[in-house]
């Protein structure tokens, strides 16, 4: 193994924790506003009361942290592609 292949693993290894790490917390919140979100609907379901089809505020904030979470998985998707990469050069 050479320097450049050490080099682009070390570099796939380092961009998969940072991707990880970027994509951890957005994705804890979604999955928390997900579960009240389906609180509230089965609330307002029990109650009869017809819910305003338009978007909420948490609406918009779970679009937010689906897209923060793609986004950390596309960075350590493309780790892994580096890493891969540092074991296929020669």
């Amino acid at each position: 193994m050479g320097l450049l292949n050490l080099a682009l693993i070390a570099a796939g290894f380092v961009a998969m924790g940072a991707g990880y790490a970027r994509a951890r917390g957005p994705w804890a919140r979604y999955q928390a506003l997900k579960a009240q979100e389906a609180n509230i609907a089965r609330y307002e379901s029990w109650r009869g009361g017809l819910r305003d089809a338009g978007p909420t505020g948490a609406s918009v904030a779970m679009d937010m942290a689906r897209k923060d979470a793609r986004n950390g998985a596309i960075v350590m998707a493309a780790g892994f592609v580096v890493s891969v990469l540092g074991f296929l050069v020669h």
